[in-house]
């Protein structure tokens, strides 16, 4: 870590609301043509120069520290003095996308070298932004609050006084370019009534608020936008329009399309008599309307608007292909709707190749666009429903990110996060928590999301050759295989681990007590890991030992079996198989094709893609896309076997690329379209057709 000291500026925030919910504070200033500002806090801010969006930040950081933003903003000061705003929002509650810490910021404005504004002294103006509705719902189980605005707002000025000191460190990553894409067509449109439900949606995220889940409950929202949204009884009728202007009439809607799936603020400009507006969004369509709830989302922004003009930008970056913009106004019209988009830069990217194959260009091109939606800070599974950095799902992201950049960058910051805490909130002593930086009150963690942290390690030891973070990660690294050694049985296997022990998305779940044996082959790997990492040779040989343990048990004859179950004192195999399984397997070198011909055989010729088609092995059950298939793809590559690997690209994402040009979490469109770890489809495609620089 590179700490960072500001010159004079202190973390100030509203007296005694530090630790409130959802509380927003809009800071001012003015500025010349040559204006830099350097700002963190927490839980996130906005940058605005002159109306414009100029940066969202900061980049997330573990517990106890936090990363600073120097923003060089005079690409957008054209005036002699410019308008500076800045929105931040103090969350207070626990997420899996956000820390749950005091709210503050801690900012320096600079005009050349001049310093002309910092916090904890003059120069800036705060005022309560009370656009944004305090008292909303969650937007997810995931994530802290969504969006509900009145306008015209009256904003009161606040006090700003000083907080707790923090620990401030350098960014260290690339800035997002906020490209803005237009919505291009609008593909349906119609009236609605406003009708009451016999039931509404009443996910977790609503159900369950309380200590371990913090937000505001249903008897306290001042505007309980899911329910405002589906009391919209929609009538959509297909059609195919420009969408640069929307026309909206009296409790009427029209559903617009963005060329492919795209993740950022939300912005548009409306001219309106008075009433209120409803965004809902989603990645696919349904009988030519939006279900904002599809997968536990409450995807959806409320703004009441009194009779004006009004350009505006959402706070929260989303995930959409299509939005639903509906009105009860007696006239709205939209313009200029699209998103500004919140993603990796494209300036860091390397060329694409040359395919001479449109569908694997469709898929190549997803792939890449699946991981700048998903690495902006930090790696993300989703940059919807979550917005989380999820292990395992780490572990293939940081390989494209090295196969489309040449660096590391993102994953320096991503592991690094994991070590900043003395220890970690509510999970046992030893063990990381499965996505981070988060805070689980439940106390849930996946044992086996842990494993694949230090799989990363030696991974990132060989691309960067980053030795310091290796040997600081030593006692973290050690700490968990204690946690380990605690489950171990008189073989040196795992058995009866807690918590959420996680296979793949697949009936491989059900398969996980009492002795896993997926689980297992990880752990044989992960002891691997460490041995080659810091040199332990007697953790190489309990390798030896646990691989030759495993095949002993675990191998029927003809497949390996997922599990193991206790009858009395002895461990019985449940004769349960899984593609899955066979795939950890091979992936982690407890089976070879020299080992077991027959069976690699068999997974090349027979699995794959088809196989749901023609019912090869039925008493076999399927993987999924997270992450068996990945494994499957990633043993093709490793036997050179690139044929077969770029049919089974064809067949398991082209259809995705076209759908909504990114990919997804699993092999349906049920859950995310957008997963970071599918991005890794883009390191298979490099390494068969050239590394072209870019």
């Amino acid at each position: 870590m590179k700490n960072y000291t500001f010159r004079k500026a202190v973390p100030v925030w509203i007296p005694g609301l530090e630790n409130e919910m959802n509380v927003n504070l809009l800071m001012t200033s003015k500025t010349g043509a040559d204006a830099r500002l350097h700002i963190t806090g927490h839980s996130k801010y906005q940058v605005f120069v002159n109306g414009v969006l100029a940066a969202d930040g900061p980049a997330r950081a573990g517990h106890g520290y936090y990363r600073v933003d120097e923003l060089d903003l005079s690409p957008l000061c054209t005036r002699d003095k410019n308008e500076l705003a800045v929105i931040v929002a103090g969350y207070c509650t626990n997420s899996f996308y956000l820390i749950d810490e005091p709210s503050f910021v801690c900012a320096e404005l600079y005009d050349g070298e001049t310093l002309t504004a910092y916090t904890g002294g003059p120069g800036f103006v705060y005022e309560s932004y009370t656009d944004r509705v305090r008292k909303t719902q969650r937007y997810s189980f995931q994530r802290p609050f969504t969006e509900a605005y009145v306008l015209p707002a009256e904003r009161k000025p606040v006090a700003a006084a000083p907080v707790a000191s923090k620990n401030f460190i350098e960014r260290g990553i690339p800035f997002p370019d906020y490209d803005f894409t237009p919505f291009d067509r609008v593909v349906s449109e119609g009236a609605f009534e406003i009708k009451e439900r016999q039931k509404y949606f009443d996910d977790r995220a609503i159900s369950a608020v309380g200590q371990k889940l913090r937000g505001f409950p249903k008897d306290e929202l001042e505007v309980f936008i899911s329910k405002d949204v589906e009391k919209l009884d929609c009538k959509p009728v297909p059609c195919d329009k420009p969408a640069d202007t929307i026309e909206l009439g009296r409790n009427t809607f029209a559903v617009a399309a963005l060329p492919s799936e795209l993740t950022g603020f939300i912005q548009f400009e409306i001219e309106t008599t008075g009433g209120t507006l409803w965004i809902s969004f989603d990645e696919i369509l349904i009988n030519d309307d939006v279900n904002f709830t599809r997968f536990g989302t409450c995807s959806a922004v409320e703004y009441r608007l009194g009779a004006g003009t009004y350009k505006l930008t959402g706070f929260e970056p989303y995930s959409m292909k299509y939005a639903r913009f509906a009105s009860d106004a007696e006239k709205a019209v939209i313009k200029c709707a699209g998103l500004r988009r919140f993603e990796y830069t494209a300036k860091d990217l390397r060329k694409r190749p040359d395919f001479g194959d449109a569908a694997l260009e469709r898929v190549y091109d997803a792939a890449v666009s699946t991981f700048r939606q998903n690495t902006v800070d930090i790696y993300m599974d989703c940059p919807s429903r979550e917005r989380a950095g999820w292990l395992c799902d780490s572990y293939f992201t940081s390989r494209t990110e090295y196969a489309l950049t040449g660096k590391s960058r993102v994953e320096h910051n991503f592991l690094e996060n994991f070590l900043m805490p003395d220890k970690f909130r509510v999970i046992p002593e030893g063990m990381l928590p499965m996505c981070y930086p988060s805070d689980h009150y439940d106390g849930v963690y996946i044992p086996n999301w842990s494993m694949w942290y230090v799989l990363e390690l030696q991974e990132y030891l060989e691309r960067s050759g980053d030795t310091q973070l290796i040997s600081h990660a030593k006692k973290r690294v050690y700490d968990l295989l204690g946690f380990f050694r605690r489950f171990e049985n008189k073989d040196g296997l795992l058995e009866r681990l807690q918590s959420w022990v996680f296979i793949e998305w697949s009936k491989s779940n059900e398969l996980t007590q009492d002795i896993n044996y997926p689980t297992n082959m990880l752990y044989c790997r992960f002891k691997e890991a460490i041995a080659a990492m810091y040199g332990d040779d007697g953790l190489e040989k309990e390798a030896e030992a646990l691989a030759a343990k495993i095949r002993e048990q675990s191998f029927t004859g003809q497949w390996f079996c997922d599990n193991a179950v206790y009858d009395g004192d002895e461990a019985k195999l449940s004769g349960e198989c899984t593609e899955s399984c066979q795939y950890y397997a091979f992936f982690t070198g407890v089976a070879t094709k020299e080992l077991y011909p027959d069976l690699w055989e068999t997974l090349v010729t027979d699995f794959g893609p088809w196989r749901k088609k023609n019912n090869k092995h039925p008493e076999i059950y399927f993987a999924n896309a997270f992450i068996g298939n990945y494994l499957r793809l990633e043993l093709l590559f490793r036997a050179g076997l690139y044929d077969e690997l770029l049919d089974n690209v064809r067949g398991y994402f082209d259809y995705m690329a076209q759908k909504t040009g990114t990919l997804w979490e699993n092999d349906g469109d049920y859950a995310s379209c957008n997963h970071g770890f599918a991005s890794h489809v883009a390191v298979w495609l490099r390494e068969i057709y050239g590394k072209e620089e870019k």
